[in-house]
């Protein structure tokens, strides 16, 4: 039971949000009729001047404009190099998701024992809390309440009589094996939340919120504040309170607080200082994520009135064969999974379904197996995959490579996949939602692009669906490597060439 993936099925679909089917239907809904393609001379002198602007002369371009009506290509620069995608890869990882659960299959977690329940209220064992791949064991889905997942399932042991655990309380993480960082991954990218550490068995994100506020005077000890507080991360602070900067001075940052932490610790430290009127937030990763859920599941059921007494441990072998359910929780619909990947760029979830779909369709949870099933499932699509590198699921990993070809004919692809509403609705909408909800505000692209975004190093990206003031529904890929200024130049440029898009005729 434990070894299998537990994934269900359910017609519901309560979790669109209205504004975004709103959005959404801005995008693709209806149009006025056009006459035909925009034209490929215009798209040329639009865009051109674009990326051939001096600050760009050391930076390159791949771009793919294709139709989706006639799938003419109308606009093509490199478009069968290859390129780092960065977030954009998570656009192979969500089609794949899609296309191997469907959009309403749900990942179970589950409290198991192979203890017998005494008179008194004893689970006479261990008790296993099985983590199978669920990315939203968090406040996400459940407003305000990070423990919902946990509160439900000590809630249904309550019910049933549980008043004390006698054995351990198990984090069990075996549904994925191998690594749990992503190949490639920097040091710094694991000690910060956007690197969190993947765990069959995560709980809210694998991190830890943590917030350093000014003391009352100048000198004094800043308040620290971390949550979940229980179990994840020790953060020890010797950051004090300064001055504020003059009134015309220099803006105090974040830099003013450093980190010390060594490779695989959850023992962080944090010197410096924060002003007066100042704040420092930060998001740190957890090791040992199935630990850290298991140890505030403990806490849950302890305040639930049931008390662990064998303490906390994590495994990945396979618990005893003769174990029986005691409480579950059903994760939100695939769709809403996908959701949260592409519109909040969510790192650990892209990797969560990398595995996801390799257990699903090799049979074990694992990148390389997940890797292998992408790449039957992008072909199986009839999408060209020639010049690409899957090195992760959510393209942190700066040997990652796709080309704008490839990444256009998966949009097209998905655009007639079944499940192609599901995979649309996913994508942030310019100037409305996700990681364009500040971008092409008040521009022609406002409401008409649907895509995903991708920023890491040296690294920019775009791509998605696009409808015209014409009508035309496009698909693009546009990816800028190499470019030595500043993250905001390249968005920008690329911004404008959504725009020119958005305005073609």
């Amino acid at each position: 039971m434990q070894g299998e993936a537990m994934f269900h099925r359910t017609g519901g679909r309560g979790w669109l949000r209205t504004t975004s089917r709103i959005a959404l239907a801005l995008v693709l809904g209806a149009a006025p009729v056009s006459a035909g393609d925009p034209s490929p001379k215009r798209l040329g002198r639009a865009i051109d001047p674009i990326v051939s602007r001096s600050d760009f002369a050391a930076a390159f371009w791949g771009i793919e404009v294709r139709s989706l009506k006639t799938g003419r290509t109308l606009y093509a620069r490199s478009a069968e190099k290859a390129f780092r995608p960065a977030s954009s890869m998570k656009l192979v990882t969500t089609a794949a998701a899609l296309d191997a659960f469907g959009p309403d299959a749900r990942i179970r977690t589950t409290v198991e024992t192979a203890g017998r329940l005494d008179g008194l209220g004893r689970i006479l064992g261990d008790v296993f809390l099985v983590g199978r791949g669920d990315p939203d064991l968090s406040a996400r889905f459940a407003p305000g309440r990070p423990t919902a997942a946990f509160e439900e399932m000590a809630d249904a042991l309550a019910a049933a009589g549980v008043r004390r655990i006698e054995g351990r309380l198990i984090g069990h993480e075996g549904a994925f094996v191998g690594d749990r960082r992503g190949a490639d991954w920097t040091w710094e990218d694991l000690a910060w939340g956007y690197g969190a550490e993947v765990s069959a068995l995560s709980f809210a994100d694998n991190l830890v919120e943590v917030t350093l506020k000014p003391g009352e005077r100048v000198g004094d000890p800043a308040v620290l504040e971390t949550s979940p507080r229980d179990g994840c991360v020790t953060v020890s602070s010797s950051v004090t309170t300064a001055a504020p900067p003059p009134p015309r001075g220099p803006v105090e940052e974040k830099e003013t607080v450093s980190l010390l932490r060594e490779p695989g610790s959850n023992d962080v430290r944090l010197a410096g200082h924060v002003p007066l009127g100042g704040s420092w937030d930060g998001q740190l990763a957890v090791a040992d994520p199935a630990r850290c859920a298991a140890a505030v599941f403990r806490s849950v059921l302890e305040a639930k009135g049931i008390r662990v007494m064998g303490g906390v441990s994590t495994s990945s072998g396979p618990p005893p064969p003769d174990t029986r359910v005691l409480a579950a929780h059903d994760s939100p619909p695939m769709a809403g999974i996908v959701r949260v990947v592409n519109k909040e760029s969510q790192n650990l979830h892209a990797e969560m379904l990398l595995r996801l779909v390799g257990l699903k369709v090799k049979g074990e949870g694992g990148a390389e197996k997940g890797h292998e099933a992408v790449a039957e499932i992008v072909k199986r699509l009839g999408v060209s995959d020639q010049g690409w590198a899957l090195v992760d699921g959510s393209g942190v990993a700066a040997s990652d490579l796709l080309t704008p070809h490839g990444l256009v004919e998966l949009l097209v692809a998905m655009d007639r996949h079944p499940y192609a509403a599901a995979f649309r609705d996913s994508l942030p909408v310019a100037g409305v939602d996700g990681t364009l909800e500040k971008r092409m505000r008040g521009k022609p692209a406002e409401g008409r692009v649907a895509a995903k975004t991708g920023t890491t190093g040296r690294s920019s990206a775009l791509a998605g669906y696009v409808t015209t003031v014409r009508g035309e529904r496009l698909a693009f890929a546009v990816v800028v490597n190499n470019h030595a200024g500043k993250g905001r130049e390249a968005a920008a440029a690329i911004d404008a060439i959504a725009a020119a898009l958005a305005t073609a005729r």
